[in-house]
Parts: C-alpha cells; structure tokens; sequence
C-alpha cells in the first residue's frame, strides 16, 4: 500500500506487542520498519527500464527476508536510540512492524512474491486499494491514541479494524466475482476464464472486473454497495489481448525484448491487451484510471526491428477532472451517460444485477 499505510501498520504491530511505558518509541521503530521494505523502490536502472517494477515487492517483501529485514531497521535505529532500547527489544519490535509490510501489500492486487524465494508467483488477493483513506485514517486515529495515551490498548483496537476491513473487503470481492461471472453466463461466454475484481482507487465499493474470453479482456466496473442487495453495472469494453506466441513469431527467442514481454506479461499476471489509441504498446490491464476503462495506466513499447534493445516503459496517468468526476458517481451509485445499448446483458438474463441505463 502507500507509505502511510505502511507505516502506520508497523507502527500498530510494535506498540500492540510493547510496554506501555515504551509504546511511543515502538510506534516510531514499528513506522520505520513498516516503510523500510518499500526501500526496493531504489533498485532501478537507466540501461533497464523494467527492472524497477520486477523487484518492487520482491525479495524485500518476502516471509523469508522478515528477520533480516527486522535486522536491518534494529542495527540501523541502534545507532540512535541505544541509550533508550537494548538491542534486543529495538530487534523485536523491527521485526513486528517489518512484518506487516509484505502482508500488507499482498492484500492489494499489484502483486508481491511473498514466498521468494521458495515461489516466483506475484500474490495478490484483491482486497483493498492501493490506497484507502478508510483503512488508513481509522489506523491514524487509533495510533494517535496510543500515542497520547501510552497504552498499547488502542494500537490493539487498531489491529482489529484493520482486520475487520480487510475481511470486509474479502466479502466485497466475493460480491463483485459473483456478479462478474454472472455477466459472463449472460453473455453466452460460458468458457471465459481468469476472473478477476479489484478494488477501484481508494474505495471497496466500485470494482474493476476483468475476464478473458476468446482471447480479448472484458473490462467492466461494478459497484457492490454497503446496502444495496443488487449489484450495479457500470458497462466498461472489450480490450484486445495479446497472443504472444504470434507477437514473439517474429521475434528471435533469447533476444532482449523476447525477455522483457515475457517480464513484463508475469509482471501483468497475464493480462496483456493491446492499447487502444497507441500502436505497437502492450499494457497491463489490471490497471486504469477509470474501473470501466480500457486505457492502461502503464505499458512497454515493442519494436520488433530491435530485439537486442529493452522495451520502453510508460505511464499514461492522465487524472483529469472529468475522469475523476465520473469515478465519483460510481462511488456514490450515480447514474452515468446513458449507456449504448439499453437491452443490458443482465435484463436479458433476468439477473438481480442492474445497469446504469435509464429505463
């Protein structure tokens, strides 16, 4: 998640396990420890534009590399606080909040290999958004009461909400996959495969649907609300996926760009689709500034007339006000632009499911 979170997480993971006498210096060693497993950020290279995204949530972030990485924030903190923690006690609560930090993300749906190195797999359970200002203010509010207070009490009550908040979006995703495999049947596609929600910016109730269905990716947004016993639909589009044994034909096998597609697809999970306005530039379609939109938020260029050099990376991060208004009708359930076509596939099914279309 965003630093913040992180930190706050490590922050609530050291206090719950300190002395209340401690508990102020364990929320710093706790928030340090929490944000330092994102210092992988920095493993990049001018020469190699995908080796930033390969190694962000790799190894650091790993079960594995938790005591070490423990070890790392204790020896580094020592040199400051070693008249106040023996090092003993600074190791222990580096630990617990370090801990936090690959469990964490792998509740979001970037993907983080959190068996390196017994498993190359990116997990990511799609639980929560990238960023939450939910999640993260209530942990902020309980951790700024432990603080004034010194009990460890709060950052335990804190340790709980954000249990609750994770399973709460455990039941959303589960809301969401339903109503997408739903919309599927309708469709007559009873051979997609690969379904997969995730949570849209900063929210769980509007999710980004995604499946695989005669080798295109069906982008849809759906919005599961607190109350709502019916799903709504926010109709999205068809993005153009990639066959990579057609793309890589005509690419020699072992070259630098065969290798970067094959990154950067396990990088996507996968989901490789054409962009739609951009020639020749493959994007990772878990990813779009709106939860129906078929715009990548990055990709990599290919050119086949250069398969010794690496494929560019790029953003497309265009958060204009338009986009952003339309994101926040969804969230608030709003009606959008009528959609094309009135006869949605859920009225022809007869589904609980409703769109955004007026009757």
């Amino acid at each position: 998640m965003d630093p913040i979170s992180q930190g706050a997480m490590g922050a609530v993971a050291a206090a719950s396990f300190s002395k209340g006498s401690k508990s102020r210096i364990a929320i710093g060693v706790g928030w340090a420890a929490g944000m330092l497993a994102d210092a992988d950020i920095f493993i990049r290279s001018e020469a190699d534009p995908l080796l930033n995204i390969e190694y962000h949530r790799h190894f650091s972030h790993s079960i594995a590399f938790i005591p070490i990485g423990g070890l790392v924030c204790a020896v580094v903190l020592w040199l400051l606080l070693r008249k106040r923690l023996a090092i003993s006690e600074l190791y222990v609560y580096s630990v617990y909040g370090y801990a936090t930090a690959g469990l964490l993300d792998a509740c979001t749906s970037y993907g983080t290999r959190l068996l390196w190195p017994f498993s190359e797999s990116r997990i990511a359970w799609n639980i929560i958004s990238i960023i939450d200002p939910v999640f993260t203010g209530g942990i902020l509010a309980l951790l700024l009461a432990t603080f004034i207070a010194k009990k460890r009490l709060f950052s335990r009550i804190a340790f709980v909400y954000a249990g609750l908040y994770l399973l709460f979006g455990l039941v959303q995703n589960k809301r969401a996959s339903t109503a997408l495999e739903e919309l599927a049947l309708s469709r007559g596609h009873y051979d997609a495969a690969r379904f997969t929600v995730k949570p849209s910016f900063a929210n769980l109730l509007v999710w980004r649907g995604l499946y695989i269905w005669d080798g295109d990716i069906h982008v849809e947004a759906i919005r599961v609300g607190l109350f709502d016993a019916e799903a709504k639909l926010y109709p999205g589009t068809v993005a153009k996926g990639v066959d990579l044994v057609e793309l890589k034909a005509g690419i020699e096998l072992g070259s630098t760009l065969s290798r970067d597609i094959d990154r950067f697809n396990h990088f996507s999970d996968g989901y490789l689709a054409w962009h739609p306005d951009r020639d020749n530039v493959i994007g990772d379609a878990r990813y779009a500034l709106l939860p129906n939109s078929a715009d990548p938020l990055w990709g990599i260029a290919v050119d086949s007339a250069k398969p010794d050099l690496h494929a560019p990376f790029l953003n497309f991060r265009n958060a204009d006000d338009e986009a952003v208004g339309k994101l926040l009708k969804m969230i608030r359930g709003q009606d959008l632009e009528p959609y094309a076509n009135p006869d949605s596939d859920f009225r022809k099914a007869g589904l609980i499911l409703r769109s955004t279309t007026p009757p």
